[in-house]
């Protein structure tokens, strides 16, 4: 007989260890905390489009290729990979993506949309917080083949501007038990 891994009536989490280095400090739980004096914290507090108990949305500090304003949902609280987040933080980032995805589409009319998100060095995980991206995309914009590369603060805050004004979170909250 196997042992139970995973999700569903008796989860027997696999043990994964934490990749943060000794003293890190988290960038995005900085940006939830409104503090991002941290020299190595690129966030901006103007990038903020939404945040409550449960969940911050912001507009990302890299972009990819030439259509390079993304979005990305953390919880607020500290958890580095997916393997970490509980149930109900989990089912309020999906449709918190669904939402986003929306206002994107409300505010600039992308073609498309994708998602992405990495667990673990080998995952390709460089922040130490669970975060989710959420991408507009365009015929021919060939996302996957473009290199992260730096956003000015001002580009990001006109991104997380287009979106706060067209998001509806209030579709995003799960009923209390």
């Amino acid at each position: 007989m196997t042992e139970h891994i995973g999700h569903g009536p008796s989860p027997t989490p696999p043990q994964i260890q934490s990749h943060a280095p000794e003293g890190y400090v988290c960038p995005f739980c900085g940006l939830v905390n409104g503090d991002v004096a941290d020299p190595n914290n690129r966030c901006a507090l103007s990038d903020l489009i939404y945040q409550d108990d449960d969940l911050i949305v912001f507009s990302a500090a890299d972009g990819f290729g030439p259509n390079a304003g993304h979005v990305m949902i953390c919880p607020t609280k500290h958890y580095e990979a997916l393997y970490d987040l509980p149930d109900h933080v989990l089912m309020r980032i999906s449709l918190m993506v669904r939402e986003v995805a929306f206002a994107m589409k409300r505010a600039w009319n992308p073609e498309g949309i994708s998602t992405r998100q990495h667990n673990e060095p080998s995952g390709n995980q460089h922040v130490w917080h669970y975060h989710l991206h959420v991408f507009p995309r365009y015929a021919g914009d060939m996302l996957y083949r473009h290199l992260r590369q730096p956003m000015d603060e001002s580009y990001r805050a006109d991104i997380a501007q287009d979106i706060r004004a067209t998001l509806n979170p209030a579709s995003t909250f799960l009923p209390k038990d």
